[in-house]
């Protein structure tokens, strides 16, 4: 076969973290799902929607062995409640010999804890902003902190979709870093990792394949300038989910304008480099700060992005004049292809 016949989509139904704070629509994860699925078959697979709850994965994973699909599209993003399990989950993939879409367990888990994705970023050359790993409120204590070049930046050591994120995770200070930091940590119950703030152009770059045709979707960035000039530059949570926040109206993803065409040409340069270095396949998304000097910094991995119609991704192709239809079998193809090529 030079493409998979039958493709099963496989989706988390138990709504982690990031999927249940204000103004979500939980059910946008099914959607997705479904559209996903819609475009595949409409790209002419034979195609099978499943729903995976909390521990029922023994039970989805006999039935994957039963069935034997050509191709499982995965969509998992946690297991059980927990994104921390996303990583196992496709290691059981592995483990029973079924074949999936993205990322493996080492490139999740290697993205899924921020601190090992600096620590490749940088073991690689990889431009990435220095960084501070706080594991407890005892590391607040660490005298080094009154000596960074704020400001700096604030993260959750293992979650995406800017959950936690708010302008407060912009320190100007010490005594703002420790403060907000000691917040996230009661909060959300993990490690904060900082990172000195890259002033300048956000980019998005998104990028289809493996090897030889991994392709270079047009580049994206945020256009910050609708944001009220009392707040920083940043992605928060509100920008990402919630439509009347002032964020979400000052963040806004647009095709990359006036560009010179050495710093596009560094920027696609760093992804691919970052992509290869974090073992990315078939799809993903790499988020870059460009400062004032042109230099480009790595400050965020996603290795499976989001592909419904009305994310990044999509945006993406669409400027570059693929329909998503394609995309999504693009996508596809390219995991089939990688996985033929392993046999």
């Amino acid at each position: 076969m030079d493409r998979p016949q039958r493709i099963i989509v496989l989706y988390n139904t138990d709504y982690d973290a990031e999927l249940t704070g204000p103004g979500i629509d939980v059910s946008s994860v099914e959607i997705s799902a479904r559209e996903i699925t819609a475009a595949l078959q409409e790209a002419g697979y034979r195609t099978e929607l499943i729903g995976m709850k909390g521990l029922d994965v023994f039970d989805v994973l006999s039935g994957l062995r039963a069935s034997k699909p050509d191709l499982v599209f995965n969509l998992c993003e946690s297991m059980a409640g927990d994104s921390r399990n996303e990583p196992t989950f496709v290691g059981l993939l592995d483990l029973f010999g079924i074949p999936y879409t993205g990322a493996d367990l080492l490139s999740l888990a290697s993205c899924l804890f921020k601190h090992r994705t600096k620590d490749i970023l940088n073991g690689r050359g990889i431009a990435t902003p220095p960084h501070r790993m706080m594991r407890d409120v005892a590391a607040l204590d660490d005298p080094e902190l009154e000596t960074l070049d704020y400001p700096w930046f604030l993260k959750l050591e293992h979650e995406d979709a800017s959950v936690g994120i708010t302008e407060a995770n912009f320190v100007r200070s010490p005594s703002e870093l420790r403060a907000r930091a000691r917040d996230m940590m009661r909060e959300f119950e993990q490690p904060v990792l900082a990172e000195r703030y890259v002033e300048g152009r956000e980019i998005n770059v998104t990028l289809i394949g493996n090897g030889d045709t991994l392709q270079v979707l047009p580049l994206h960035e945020i256009d910050f300038a609708a944001m009220p000039a009392d707040r920083p530059h940043i992605v928060s949570y509100a920008a990402k989910w919630e439509e009347d926040h002032v964020d979400f109206v000052g963040t806004k993803p647009v095709p990359l304008r006036d560009a010179p065409p050495a710093m596009v040409a560094a920027v696609e340069q760093i992804a691919r480099a970052a992509w290869e270095a974090l073992g990315l396949r078939d799809y993903g998304r790499i988020d870059l700060r460009v400062d004032k000097a042109g230099h480009a910094w790595v400050i965020d991995i996603n290795p499976n992005c989001d592909i419904s119609p009305d994310a990044g991704v999509a945006r993406s192709a669409k400027v570059a004049g693929i329909p998503y239809t394609q995309l999504v079998d693009n996508i596809a193809q390219a995991a089939w292809r990688r996985i033929q090529r392993s046999r």
